[in-house]
């Protein structure tokens, strides 16, 4: 397991990477993780467990993925202001958790093997693991029909995050 001091591309540490918990999730905890992972069949990335074991899952402080190639959305990048979490008490109501991505991404029309990290239906930011066991990190905006890779791991994004001022809105 990483440590949570440990440091993401120069600029960003672990433990600065969150925010609001806006949907008050419970801690996460090991059983909930390998509900997780039954459930969707898929190992999750240790990095993800890391940062959902300082916060499950709400809005980051803000972050960007440099893009060389444009969205719709943006010029130069795409969004990351929050990344879902994993909540197995079906009483808690959310809009950010993993355990929903089948329901969703049938809902949305995405492809197989996806797992959500954020999206608000329009667009997505996915665990991409139809090539495998390990997952690329996918784009989808529904809308515009884009299906874009971003990062060959989990590690790679966020690796790659930026805070989110360094580009302006177009």
């Amino acid at each position: 397991m990483l440590e949570q001091s440990k440091q993401i591309d120069m600029s960003i540490t672990i433990s600065d990477f969150w925010d609001s918990n806006y949907y008050n999730h419970p801690p996460l905890t090991a059983e909930m993780v390998s509900t997780a992972e039954k459930t969707l069949n898929a190992k999750l990335p240790d990095l993800l467990i890391v940062l959902l074991t300082i916060q499950n899952g709400g809005y980051t402080r803000g972050f960007a993925f440099p893009m060389v190639q444009k969205t719709k959305s943006a010029e130069n990048h795409i969004p990351v202001s929050e990344l879902f979490g994993i909540v197995t008490d079906k009483n808690i109501i959310t809009a950010q958790n993993i355990l929903e991505s089948e329901c969703i991404s049938e809902e949305w029309g995405l492809p197989e093997k996806q797992i959500l990290l954020a999206g608000d239906g329009h667009w997505w930011i996915t665990l991409d693991y139809r090539k495998g066991n390990i997952p690329g990190v996918r784009w989808f905006d529904v809308e515009f029909g884009e299906d874009m890779h971003i990062a060959n791991s989990f590690d790679e994004f966020i690796a790659g995050l930026v805070p989110g001022d360094e580009f302006v809105d177009d």
